[in-house]
């Protein structure tokens, strides 16, 4: 997990975090398992309403989540498991976080539907969103590249997603207001990426 959408642009502070943490005996990928513990953790706290607790936790998750691959790219063990495998961590991350949601003592919004609603909306928008992407690189859309586009990504997924918690530290509407635009922009994200998919593969 990770507030950064253009990584290259922190290249030197990644290479500085991955020289730092490849001298902890700890492969790439083992330090992308050890990330799900501090999410975990954060998941358990955000669903008893310690939410500035749950903001810590979430924010060493997501710099966790950056170590995994500096550390591969400094020790030169770079593969296409470990993306495959830091991709799916990052699912299971965001999963977490919003199943604990289902938990927490948020305020309706008076938005047409309970706040239960709107976070199951938030979850089915942000996997579709990614799916949107897999897909088109499975039925062969596109190649080489991942599909690309949307007015969110999961970079500005989670930036939301962390003020509305710390918000709710203050007032707990805040995160009421923060799930409902997730879950609207979300499902705008994964249909702008289905019309993008949809204008490439008439191109071809």
């Amino acid at each position: 997990m990770t507030f950064y959408k253009n990584r290259e642009k922190f290249s030197g502070f990644s290479v500085k975090i991955g020289i730092y943490f490849s001298k902890i005996p700890l492969t790439p990928n083992q330090w992308t398992i050890v990330s799900l513990i501090p999410a975990i953790l954060a998941a358990y706290f955000l669903a008893r309403d310690e939410f500035l607790l749950a903001a810590g936790l979430f924010i060493i998750a997501s710099f966790l989540d950056m170590v995994d691959g500096a550390v591969a790219r400094v020790r030169g063990m770079a593969s296409k498991f470990g993306a495959y495998l830091d991709t799916i961590v990052d699912r299971y991350v965001e999963a977490l976080v919003v199943f604990a949601l289902l938990f927490v003592a948020l305020p309706d919004t008076g938005f047409f539907l309970p706040i239960k609603g709107w976070v199951l909306l938030y979850l089915f928008g942000g996997m579709m969103t990614t799916y949107a992407k897999s897909a088109a690189k499975e039925k062969e859309i596109i190649q080489g590249n991942e599909l690309k586009g949307g007015i969110l990504e999961r970079a500005e997924r989670l930036i939301i997603l962390f003020v509305g918690i710390v918000a709710a530290a203050f007032d707990p509407i805040w995160l009421s207001y923060a799930i409902v635009l997730l879950a609207v922009l979300t499902n705008i994200s994964a249909l702008q990426r289905i019309w993008i998919a949809r204008g490439l593969a008439k191109a071809k």
